[in-house]
Order: structure tokens, then sequence, then C-alpha cells
């Protein structure tokens, strides 16, 4: 078999082309955070716990630190792919050996599923605020799938595709919302700072998602400088953008139908004068997300099965991503997103840590027979922990009974400063570096 040339190449075994520059990057990644998903899903940012609500300037201020927060990790979860030329999951195996890089690539297959299904999902449901109910859904979530899957075919024509046309068209759809809805509508008033940490938990969280997928594309950067400043240049002022523009939308729509349904904000789009053609712009740009998911799921098979040929997975991937969209609980966003943070969160930080602080980078072993490292899952499960110790985001009723009750058991009480994700990799990154001191120290002694 053959592929085209400057693509990604068909199995691992192949080296991968280096032709992304910075403004690759930054339009990828800047595509990537504007999601229609965030239009609605500006409702969370603005009352993530339910009942106490943020006031603008606090919910705005939330979306520039977390956004900040998380595409700085993004960013630096970016580096050692363009260094090694290495996809994320493989990656990990320099940080748990090859065999337990098993347990994340699984974890990172089953979220990227989900994210892929809510994705669709989305599509769909702008397209039927375009055009009514004339198409069904079902239809819709199909087409979406198709687009879905041939873009990850080609995924580095994909990203030059957003680069030349698509990156502009969206700027010019999300100023001409701009305009129509500061003229429109003025967001809520009043409000407090009170729940400004689980808000940033949440902005975290979205940015966060992307971190398994980060060395994906940077792998094919031209330099490291290129892919970081892509990453939180590209991504940071996009998801703000998008964010605050959810916010005056829900206030248009109005906070309680976005709560009872979450595409009621995108009638608020379509509804502006030339609305519908604009919003079309954002629906078919989404599409960028869920290529963007499946072709990251593809990778992380490959992990697996490394000389499987990438386009067979994502054949495959497309087909369960779409299926799983056909019957997707959107009602558990909020959730997902949360348990995405707790998991990926705390692994960043002991990779980021074992990487450039301990001098992983020179020794980086990322073949099919790296040596497992067991003790880099202590770091992991400990962050993990301290991101449920720590959160004030509610998840799921009985999950967050639980840790309520260990928060109890060990005389732990969380504080309203306390935010999650800055707990979980604290906690990860300074036994990380213990470890590694440790190691140090012993062999030290035997030398």
């Amino acid at each position: 078999m053959t592929h085209a040339v400057n693509e990604v190449p068909l199995t691992l075994d192949e080296a991968p082309p280096k032709t992304l520059g910075v403004l690759d990057q930054g339009a990828l990644w800047a595509n990537l955070g504007v999601s229609l998903l965030g239009f609605s899903g500006a409702l969370f940012l603005l009352d993530p716990l339910g009942g106490a609500p943020l006031s603008v300037a606090a919910a705005l201020t939330a979306a520039v630190v977390g956004s900040l927060v998380g595409t700085a990790m993004v960013g630096l979860a970016a580096i050692p792919g363009t260094q090694t030329g290495r996809p994320s999951m493989v990656l990990l195996r320099g940080l748990f050996g090859a065999r337990l890089s098993y347990v994340p690539t699984v974890l990172n297959i089953i979220q990227m599923v989900g994210w892929g299904a809510f994705e669709l999902w989305v599509i769909s449901m702008g397209a039927s605020a375009i055009f009514g109910p004339a198409v069904p859904y079902a239809v819709w979530v199909i087409v979406a799938g198709v687009l879905t899957t041939s873009l990850s075919i080609w995924p580095l024509g994909s990203v030059r595709l957003l680069r030349r046309y698509v990156t502009v068209a969206v700027v010019i759809a999300l100023a001409w919302f701009a305009v129509d809805f500061l003229g429109q509508a003025q967001p809520q008033a009043g409000g407090s700072w009170h729940a400004f940490a689980p808000a940033v938990d949440y902005v975290i969280a979205l940015s966060v998602s992307w971190v398994p997928m980060a060395a994906d594309f940077a792998r094919h950067s031209r330099s490291s400088a290129a892919a970081f400043t892509g990453v939180v240049g590209g991504y940071t002022l996009a998801q703000v953008a998008c964010l605050g523009l959810g916010v005056y939308a829900v206030a248009i729509a109005g906070a309680a139908a976005v709560q009872a349904d979450g595409t009621a904000v995108f009638g608020t789009f379509v509804a502006a004068p030339l609305g519908a053609l604009f919003f079309a712009v954002l629906v078919l740009r989404e599409t960028d997300q869920s290529f963007a998911n499946v072709y990251s799921t593809t990778l992380s098979l490959q992990n697996l099965m490394p000389r499987v040929d990438r386009r067979v997975f994502s054949v495959a991937i497309g087909v369960v991503t779409t299926a799983v969209a056909l019957v997707v609980d959107v009602n558990s966003y909020g959730a997902f997103l949360g348990i995405i943070g707790a998991v990926f969160v705390p692994m960043f930080a002991v990779l980021a840590v074992d990487y450039f602080v301990l001098g992983g980078s020179a020794r980086w072993n990322t073949d099919e027979d790296a040596p497992s490292r067991w003790s880099m899952l202590v770091p992991w499960v400990l962050g993990f922990a301290a991101y449920w110790l720590t959160t004030s985001t509610p998840t799921v009723g009985a999950w967050d009974g639980l840790w309520a009750g260990v928060r109890e058991a060990i005389g732990f009480t969380r504080q309203p400063w306390m935010n999650g994700a800055l707990g979980a990799a604290l906690v990860a990154a300074l036994v990380t570096l213990a470890l590694g001191l440790v190691r140090r120290r012993t062999y030290a002694d035997r030398v």
C-alpha cells in the first residue's frame, strides 16, 4: 500500500513528515478551541454548581485563567511529540513502559470515542437548528460521521485545509455574531465569585482533554516552539472568544431554556441577521473536532497494534463513533469532563516532571519492548485521588458521595479556593519529583 507524500505514515514503522509550521498548528488549535458545545457549555461556566451563578467578570476571568492553565499543559505535552516524532500514546511507553502504556491508551480510546460522539451529536443538532426537522437526526449523524472519517484518512491535508480556508471563515462568523449579540442584549447582572474555582476546573477540563492527543499532531511540527506556540496561542484565544460569546448567547436564549435543552442556544445564532449562513460555517467547522478525536483514537489503537494500516482503524472508529452518537446521553457532558480532568491532568504532570525536570528526554524509550515502570503509576493514582479530594465540581451523585466519605474518613476539609485540576497536578508532580530524587540517590549509593 502507498500513501500521499507529506501525509501521515500508514504504520508506526515509518518516520513522520515534519511539515506543520506555527501557522498550521495555530489554525488547527484555534479551530479546536471553537466548539458549538462551548456555546451551550457557557452555562457550566456561569453556574458550575447550580444555584450559585458567577458574575460575568468572574466567568470571563475563569475562562481566561482556565484556558491558559489548560493550554499550557497541552502545549508542554506537545513538545515531546515534536522531539521524538512519536504519537501521544506511544510516547507514554517512555513514561510507563510498553505494556503499562496500554492502560492510558485504553482510557484515551474510551474518552476520544465519547468526545467524537458528542461532536457528531452537536453537529447534527446544529444542522437541525438551521434546516429544521425535515431531515432526521440520524441522517445528519451519518453524514457528519462519513465526513469525519474521510478527514481522518488524510489528517495532514485536513490541517492544511483548515489553515488556508476554514479559519478565516470562522473568524468572520464569530465577529459577526459578537457584534450582533453585544448590540442585542447584555448578559446577566449580579452574581458572585463564589464558584470561581469549579468554573476554572470546568475550563481546564475543556482544554486538558486534548492533552492525550497533543503529540499526535505535534510530531509533524517543524519545531517544538511552533507546536507550543500554536497550541497556547491558537487554542486560548479561540476558547476564550467562544466561551465569551456563549455567555451572551445564553443570556439571550435564557439560562432556564439552555438548562432544559443545551441546543436552545443555537436558535440565538440562527435568528441573527444572516445567522443561518454564518452558523452553518460553525457547524461545518465542528467536523474538525470529531476528526481530531477519530484520528487520535486511530493512533491510540496503533500503540496496541503498530503495524495495522491506520486507515483501517479510522474507518472502524468512524463507524463506532457514529453508532455511539445515535444513542449518546448528552446529559452526562459535565460529568464526562470532570472524569477526563481527573484522569489526564495528573498523568500529564507525571510526564512533564519526568521528561523535562528529571532528564527523561535523554533516555525516553518508546520501543515495543520498553520495560514497565510501575513506580510511575503511584503519582498518577495519587494525583487522581487528589483531584477528587479537592474538586468542588459535581459529577455523578454516587461517585461524589464516595469521595465525600473519603474526605470525612481522613479528616480533610475542602476549602472554597481549592481547584481539582491544580491539586491533582501539584500532588502528581511532587510525588514524581520525590520518586526521581530517591532513584538518583539510590543509584549514587550503588556507584
